[in-house]
């Protein structure tokens, strides 16, 4: 499911029949609230990251069974239902309070011949089968996410990351605000580049077949894709899987093989035709992203953008770059560390911004761009 609609369907504003507003007191206490169980996803996704002991967070949404009165004792059956299932060592308690009830599995054995997601799916089926009627088992929306997971499901994340979407809550004017500029600044720009952009248009029309723009999907917030603009750089119809190599090694840090500074984008490449490679020399083919800001899709300010098959070969905490902010056409990594710089340090850049994100941190970011622009270092 894309990260948008899952934000969308666990929105603690939305429509939820007849919720306890009253935490349920079962055994020896109250079910852990939405806010202890949060930081203790939290600790446990760190860990996890640093030890790379995988865990599976489960979460039972109640909210099709939460009708005609019978709150509290569906969730009591529930909920022991969810401690018989689980080891004592394993946290529960509400991941959305008083709708989704949360387990978090902690060290399981993900290498297993039966995936471990479907043993602890049928475990706690039947655990819940046990003390409930089996049209209510029916209506409890089960999901699971295994983290470290796979890459390649990288659109399911959210669930794991429940701290971002509380500090979006926290920062909303900051982010009118960061909205704001994005759309005068755009506009500004898409104006007042407008003839330069024209000259650019015409050249590469004029020294190589193909189209003007070169349209790629790219990752975007929180997952979700969109179509990224540049001015065409390479001759038409080139073989992709240079490219796609190319990231796989440089990602996985085997660009420093021969003992020279990594660079992030092929040098010498034979695929860039000579306007491209001024182009690229200068940035200004990046100027059609303008209009992704203007659109809202990117930033002024953010992480380059990742290619789909980039993410595929993110380390875990690479995730974070995709997770935490908008991406922009300009960041730390361009004005600090650009094309020389190794995979793992500009995502340690991007990690930076998010953390330390002001407006003025964009205006300055905003500032030095047309200083790296102009000196092209790092740049091919």
């Amino acid at each position: 499911m894309p990260l948008r609609a899952m934000r969308n369907q666990w929105n603690p504003g939305g429509t939820t029949p007849s919720l306890p507003e009253v935490l349920p007191v079962i055994g020896d206490g109250p079910v852990p609230s939405e806010t202890r169980f949060g930081e203790l996803l939290c600790l446990e996704r760190r860990r996890a990251e640093r030890s790379r002991k995988p865990f599976l967070l489960m979460l039972l949404d109640l909210r099709k069974v939460l009708v005609n009165g019978n709150s509290e004792k569906v969730v009591e059956n529930v909920w022991a239902s969810a401690c018989s299932a689980s080891r004592e060592s394993d946290i529960r308690g509400w991941y959305l309070q008083g709708a989704v009830l949360g387990i978090i599995f902690i060290e399981v054995k993900a290498d297993g011949p039966v995936p471990v997601s479907d043993i602890i799916h049928a475990k706690v089926v039947a655990a819940l089968s046990s003390r409930l009627e089996i049209h209510d088992v029916e209506r409890i929306d089960i999901r699971m996410y295994l983290q470290p997971d796979s890459a390649s499901n990288w659109e399911d994340w959210s669930g794991l990351y429940r701290d971002l979407r509380e500090r979006d809550s926290d920062k909303k004017l900051h982010r009118i605000v960061k909205r704001g500029l994005d759309i005068i600044g755009s506009a500004t720009a898409l104006l007042a580049l407008a003839l330069p952009m024209a000259v650019i248009a015409l050249l590469i029309k004029l020294t190589s077949k193909g189209p003007i723009l070169f349209r790629q999907s790219r990752v975007g917030y929180r997952g979700v894709p969109f179509t990224f603009l540049k001015f065409r750089t390479m001759r038409h119809s080139n073989d992709g899987a240079v490219h796609k190599e190319f990231i796989q090694r440089f990602i996985a840090g085997e660009m420093n093989s021969a003992g020279q500074a990594p660079v992030y984008k092929i040098t010498d490449d034979p695929r860039i035709t000579p306007v491209g490679k001024l182009l690229r020399k200068t940035s200004l083919d990046e100027l059609p992203q303008f209009w992704n800001v203007l659109t809202g899709e990117m930033s002024l300010v953010g992480p380059r953008p990742p290619i789909p098959y980039e993410v595929e070969y993110y380390d875990i905490w690479h995730r974070r770059r995709v997770l935490e902010v908008k991406p922009g056409l300009t960041g730390l990594w361009q004005v600090k560390g650009r094309s020389r710089t190794t995979f793992n340090e500009m995502v340690r850049l991007d990690l930076q911004y998010a953390k330390q994100w002001s407006v003025w941190l964009d205006l300055k970011i905003l500032f030095e761009t047309p200083i790296a622009m102009i000196s092209g270092d790092g740049a091919y």
